[in-house]
């Protein structure tokens, strides 16, 4: 009898470990110290957004120029910025991710002391080319190298890091105006501009405590070296085995081979590359190239730069006239991204993308339409109007914080883990690219359409792009959370009907654990 109790116990001991969720793991220090070094990159974006935001103020004056080329000045690095993402999928394939951040930083380095010595339009419009070259290269290698680095249970929380740094990039602009916006106007913008290549030395440093990406490892065939970092960068021994052989299939090696060094099959690179993405896709890389494309169109596209690079611009139509309170006032703009973005990293693991995302989108949209409710009153009024003031103040501050919270970091953290591995950086480079192009649109033509529609029509079509874009991301984008970036693609290729491919996923996979369990408990009595 005492021995059928036994028996007894042990079997529905057996049976709560089985139903029991497991506990979540803690995260792992050293990808999470791996993911903090590597975003660093992302810092010469944000600082160049947001020091330009009040350069151009002094620039406009010392250099006499008129609102085209301040739309130019100001949004020009992002299409320059293309040649150095495009560059970047080729580069960090031929000497690793790491050291394409070298890359990055030198070329910005010189970038921001040319803009910051320059002498005339044409010496800042060349600082701007450069720096533009490093930026894309930023821009680009970040979100790769932290997806790539990071174990699946907190990717979404790692790899939201780079969009962190472009706060924090943006807010350093933010104060780097207002702490010279005393000096005079020939000196201001040149001492503003200058001191970004500081934060190019700190990323070029950096570099030096990090290791190579794993899966670039396993491109290369220096197994031994990727088990190490993987080792390093996952939750268990275990989860290091099973994310080293899922690397191992995508690259095309044998499970059977562990040999330190192997030849890998050379099947992703060049051309192939491209037919695969352009030529010949799979219904899931046409879904996912959508989507990853997508959602980087929408980002910018629903005037995000046009806030950040003009806020000036908005908080003096709104009213502030001094360029010193203008200049604070964008501070305050800075502090509440970075203060959001800090917010979002925790919940991305915990809540979601989808869920993020769309609350983020459709926040903007009320924001954007109440915000040109109040420009719109403001410019038709004669006098002070004061509710409007307030009205207007609060949107831009309520829209950075809906932006940095939802359709800021899930944009890198989507497209940096939808892609497969053999299309990871040549996709990614193209996704950035597209960003880069959307935003030089947007930024190089806010001044001329406030002009043409008024600046409260200018965010009207904002809000309804941002209307769009929540239509978009409801229908197309499936749920990416806790998944490694080799099960992502399981989810692509039924477009609009992924909801139904996600119901078969998981029906199959409780399935499976089903037998799982229905062949432990026999064992137990045995």
């Amino acid at each position: 009898m005492a021995d059928k109790k036994q028996e007894r116990n042990a079997v529905c001991g057996q049976l709560q470990i089985a139903f029991d969720p497991p506990k979540k793991p803690k995260r792992n220090k050293y990808a999470t110290a791996c993911s903090f070094l590597a975003s660093l990159a992302s810092i010469l974006l944000g600082y160049d957004i947001g020091v330009m935001s009040g350069a151009i103020i002094y620039i406009r004056k010392d250099l006499n120029i008129n609102d085209v080329q301040v739309e130019i000045l100001a949004g020009i690095l992002n299409l320059y910025s293309l040649i150095g993402s495009a560059a970047a999928g080729r580069t960090s394939d031929w000497i690793g991710r790491r050291n394409t951040m070298v890359v990055a930083a030198v070329i910005f380095f010189v970038g921001a002391l040319l803009m910051g010595f320059a002498t005339n339009y044409a010496f800042l419009m060349f600082g701007r080319f450069v720096a533009g070259i490093g930026v894309g290269y930023a821009l680009m290698i970040a979100p790769v190298y932290t997806a790539e680095v990071s174990p699946a249970s907190s990717r979404g929380f790692l790899t939201s890091f780079p969009e962190v740094f472009i706060n924090a990039g943006i807010l350093l602009g933010y104060v780097s105006n207002f702490a010279f916006s005393k000096l005079p106007a020939h000196l201001s913008w040149r001492f503003m501009l200058g001191i970004g290549a500081v934060p190019s030395v700190f990323l070029a440093v950096s570099v030096l405590a990090m290791p190579e990406s794993p899966r670039w490892l396993v491109m290369q065939g220096r197994l031994s070296e990727a088990r190490t970092v993987l080792k390093k960068t996952s939750e268990s021994p275990e989860e290091a085995d099973l994310r080293l052989s899922e690397i191992k299939e995508a690259a095309g090696i044998p499970e059977c081979c562990n040999d330190d060094v192997v030849e890998v099959p050379k099947r992703s690179k060049g051309d192939s590359v491209w037919r695969e993405l352009f030529v010949s896709p799979t219904p899931a890389i046409k879904h996912i190239l959508l989507t990853g494309l997508g959602i980087h169109f929408f980002q910018q596209a629903s005037g995000i730069d046009s806030v950040v690079l003009y806020s000036p611009t908005i908080f003096e139509k709104a009213g502030i006239k001094s360029d010193t309170d203008r200049l604070l006032a964008t501070v305050a703009v800075g502090i509440i991204k970075t203060i959001f973005i800090l917010v979002a990293t925790f919940l991305l693991d915990r809540v979601g993308r989808r869920p993020l995302l769309l609350t983020s989108v459709g926040g903007m949209v009320m924001s954007l339409i109440f915000l040109s409710i109040g420009l719109t009153v403001i410019d038709h009024s004669d006098g002070t109007v004061f509710w409007a003031i307030a009205l207007c103040i609060t949107m831009v501050l309520v829209y950075v914080a809906l932006f940095s919270i939802g359709a800021g970091p899930i944009t890198w953290v989507y497209s940096s883990e939808i892609f497969p591995l053999r299309l990871r950086a040549t996709g990614c480079g193209l996704a950035v690219a597209l960003n880069r192009i959307t935003s030089g649109v947007v930024s190089m033509t806010f001044l001329s359409l406030e002009k043409a529609i008024t600046i409260g029509g200018a965010f009207f079509l904002y809000a309804g792009l941002a209307g769009l874009a929540w239509v978009f991301f409801f229908t197309l984008m499936p749920e990416t959370q806790a998944k490694t970036l080799e099960e992502t693609e399981e989810l692509f290729g039924t477009f609009f009907k992924w909801r139904s491919t996600l119901r078969e996923l998981k029906a199959k996979e409780e399935n499976n654990n089903a037998q799982i369990q229905m062949a432990t408990v026999p064992a137990v009595g045995s």
